[in-house]
């Protein structure tokens, strides 16, 4: 009891490995039934099993129909009671080893569905959260400027440049005018004297 115990316990191995004596056998052992199993229901749910056993069935029939009375193990007047035996045994091991793998296969898709709904929700998630993002640049695009916007902007700036740039040429051309008359006044007061 105590050595099991410091089987269990021991903290070179992660815990997922820590295993008794013969557990990890059992297993395998457990493993490899399934996979058994499912390997027999599957072959028997084929229709090479059916037409197979069909033959075999036939077989039997005709050879203990036909052949001489001595050479027959099977009775066609007791109604062929091996066969009728040896279909009975199928059928009650086919039965619980199809239950088997029924029960593995349903452990797979629990197991499956479990995975796709987690997926599902992470895509979910994830839309949620892309949509959210998608109306907060909205939003933020709504402060930032437009073409159009940028546009009216600069054609506006323009028109208040060339303004400018018109109001700064009369009053350098007034300017000039006003630096001729002081000129032109001067040489004629130059021109008196």
């Amino acid at each position: 009891m105590a050595r099991a115990n410091r089987l269990e316990n021991r903290l070179d191995s992660p815990k997922g490995l820590r295993t008794g004596l013969g557990r990890s056998g059992q297993r395998q052992s457990r493993d490899r039934f399934g996979r058994f199993t499912e390997g027999v229901a599957r072959a028997m749910g084929t229709p090479w099993f059916l037409l197979g056993l069909t033959v075999f069935c036939i077989i039997w029939v005709v050879y203990n129909s036909y052949v001489p009375v001595d050479w027959r193990f099977d009775s066609a007047a007791l109604g062929f009671t091996a066969l009728t035996l040896i279909l009975s045994l199928q059928a009650s091991y086919a039965a619980p080893l199809i239950l088997l793998a029924q029960n593995r296969q349903d452990d797979r898709d629990r197991v499956q569905f479990e995975q796709d709904r987690q997926r599902a929700e992470r895509n979910l998630n994830d839309t949620e959260y892309l949509a959210r993002e998608v109306v907060a640049l909205r939003l933020a695009m709504k402060d930032v400027a437009s073409k159009d916007f940028i546009r009216a902007e600069l054609r506006s700036l323009l028109a208040d440049l060339d303004e400018q740039h018109v109001e700064q040429r009369a009053e350098q051309q007034a300017e000039q005018q006003a630096d001729r008359a002081e000129r032109d006044a001067r040489e004629r007061s130059t021109a008196r004297d």
